[in-house]
C-alpha cells in the first residue's frame, strides 16, 4: 500500500502508476491480440467487424468502468482521512449499486443489439460477425464489473500491483485461447470473443479472492450490509458523474466510428488498426492520470492542497517527456507497426493507417494533459468539470469530423478533428486551473 500524503509527490505517483500502466498494457492485449489474430488469420472483413464492434464494446464497458472509477475517488478520500468505517460502507454500497446497474445494462444491450448495429452504419456483410462478437462480450460484462470494482478498492488504499498480476495471467490465457479457438477450432470472430470473456473471468475471480483476504473487514454478513443514505448519495453522485464523463467520451468516439463506417470496409480496417495503436501508445499517460487522481483524492482527504500543486508540476514534466518519446517512435516506425495488424498485401489499408498515425501520433502530449486534468478534477471532486472537458473535446471532434470529412480532405478530415478537440479541452482545463488557483 502507498500513502501519497507524504514524500516526493512525482515519485509516488510514478511508483503507483507503473503497475497500473503495465496492467493496462496487458488489459489492452485482450483486444489487441483479438485484432491481430483476426486480421492475420480470418481476414479484412472480420477485422473491420471486430474493430467497429470494439467501439461499441468500449462505450458499454466505459459506463461500468466510469462507475467504479468514481467510487475509487470516494474510497481514496476516506482512506486518506482514515475513516475506515465509511470506507467499508461505501464499498458494500458500491457493490450493490453498480452490480444492479451492470445487470440492467447487460439486458438492455442484448435486447437492442440489432438497432445498435444499424444505428452505427454497420455494413450488412459484417453484421453477422459483429453481432456474434458483441453478444459474447456483453455476457462477460459481469466480469468487467467485478474486476474493476475490486481494482478500485485496492487502488484506493495504494495497492496497484495486485491487479497487474491478475491481468498478466489473464492476458496469457487470452493469447493461448485466441490461437486455439481460431486456428484449431476455426471459430473465427466467436473464438476471440470467447477467449476474451474467459480471460476476463479469470482476472475477476482472482481479484475477488485477493480483496476478500486483503480487506477482511469488508464482508457481506447480514449485520454488515448497511446502506447509509448519505454515503449512498455520495456513491451515486461520484459514480454516475464519472460514468457520464467516460460514457460521453466513448459515445463521441462511437459516433465518429459510425462516420468512419460510411467510408467503407477499407477505411474501417485502417481506422480499427490505428485506434488500437493509439490505445496502447497513450495508455501510460491515461493511467498516469488515474494514478494522479488517487494522489489528489488522498491529499484532499488529508487536507494538503500544497502537495496537489506540487503533483501538478511534476505531472506536466512527466507527460511532456513520455509523449515526446512515444510520438517519435510511432511516427518513425508507423509502417512496421501497421504490418503487425494488416497483411502486407493490403496496401491501401496500410496507407490509410499510416496516414492516420502520421496525423494523430505527434499530438499525444495533448491527450496526456487532458488525462491529467481529468484526474485532477476527479480527485478534487469537481466531477462536472471533467464532464465539461469531455464534452468540449468530443463535441469538437464529432462536429469537425463531419465537417472536414465532407471536404476534399475526406477520411483524413476525421483524423485531424481528434487533436483539435484535445487542444481545445486542454486550453479550457488550464484556464480553469489558473483562475481558481487550485
Amino acid at each position: 500500500m502507498i500513502d501519497m500524503t507524504k514524500g516526493n509527490a512525482n515519485k509516488l505517483i510514478l511508483k503507483f502508476a507503473l503497475p497500473m500502466i503495465l496492467g493496462n498494457i496487458f488489459q489492452q492485449v485482450y483486444n489487441l491480440v483479438d485484432t491481430i489474430v483476426v486480421g492475420k488469420f480470418v481476414g479484412t472483413d472480420a477485422l473491420a467487424a471486430v474493430g467497429s464492434s470494439f467501439a461499441i464494446v468500449v462505450f458499454i464497458t466505459s459506463i461500468i468502468i466510469g462507475l467504479t472509477m468514481g467510487v475509487g475517488v470516494i474510497l481514496a478520500q476516506f482512506y486518506g482521512a482514515n475513516e475506515m468505517e465509511k470506507f467499508k460502507i461505501a464499498a458494500i454500497t458500491s457493490f450493490i449499486f453498480i452490480g444492479l446497474i451492470t445487470i440492467v445494462l447487460m439486458i438492455i444491450s442484448i435486447g437492442f443489439i440489432d438497432p445498435i448495429l444499424e444505428l452505427f452504419n454497420m455494413p450488412s456483410k459484417l453484421i453477422k460477425d459483429a453481432k456474434s462478437y458483441l453478444l459474447i462480450i456483453i455476457i462477460g460484462l459481469i466480469f468487467t464489473f467485478v474486476y474493476n470494482l475490486g481494482t478500485a478498492l485496492l487502488r484506493a488504499i495504494g495497492d496497484s500491483k495486485r491487479p497487474l498480476y491478475f491481468l498478466i495471467l489473464a492476458s496469457l490465457i487470452n493469447v493461448v485461447l485466441d490461437l486455439v479457438f481460431v486456428l484449431q477450432f476455426n471459430l473465427g470472430v466467436k473464438g476471440v470473443a470467447i477467449a476474451t470473456t474467459i480471460a476476463q473471468g479469470v482476472s475477476a475471480i482472482l481479484c475477488t479472492i485477493y480483496v476478500c483476504r486483503k480487506l477482511p473487514f469488508i464482508s457481506f454478513k447480514k449485520e454488515d450490509i448497511k446502506i447509509d443514505r448519505g454515503i449512498l448519495r455520495l456513491v451515486a453522485k461520484y459514480s454516475i458523474l464519472t460514468s457520464a464523463q467516460q460514457s460521453i467520451m466513448n459515445f463521441g468516439i462511437l459516433i465518429v466510428q459510425g462516420l468512419v463506417n460510411s467510408f467503407g470496409i477499407t477505411v474501417m480496417a485502417a481506422f480499427a488498426a490505428g485506434v488500437k495503436i493509439d490505445s496502447i501508445a497513450y495508455m501510460p499517460v491515461q493511467d498516469f492520470g488515474n494514478a494522479f487522481s488517487t494522489f489528489v483524492a488522498q491529499n484532499k482527504g488529508a487536507d494538503k492542497p500544497e502537495r496537489i500543486k506540487e503533483g501538478v508540476k511534476g505531472a506536466i514534466k512527466t507527460i511532456i517527456a513520455f509523449c515526446a518519446v512515444i510520438s517519435t517512435l510511432i511516427f518513425v516506425f508507423s509502417r512496421n507497426i501497421m504490418l503487425l495488424f494488416i497483411d502486407k498485401g493490403e496496401e491501401e489499408v496500410i496507407r490509410l493507417g499510416i496516414e492516420y498515425i502520421s496525423v494523430v501520433a505527434i499530438f499525444y502530449v495533448l491527450i496526456g494533459f487532458l488525462f491529467m486534468f481529468y484526474g485532477l478534477y476527479r480527485g478534487l471532486g469537481l466531477l462536472k468539470m471533467s464532464i465539461i472537458l469531455t464534452v468540449v473535446s468530443l463535441g469538437t471532434r464529432v462536429v469537425l469530423a463531419y465537417i472536414l470529412s465532407a471536404t476534399s480532405l475526406g477520411a483524413s478530415g476525421i483524423w485531424w478533428s481528434i487533436p483539435i478537440g484535445w487542444a481545445l479541452a486542454d486550453i479550457l482545463g488550464f484556464i480553469v486551473y489558473k483562475k481558481n488557483r487550485i
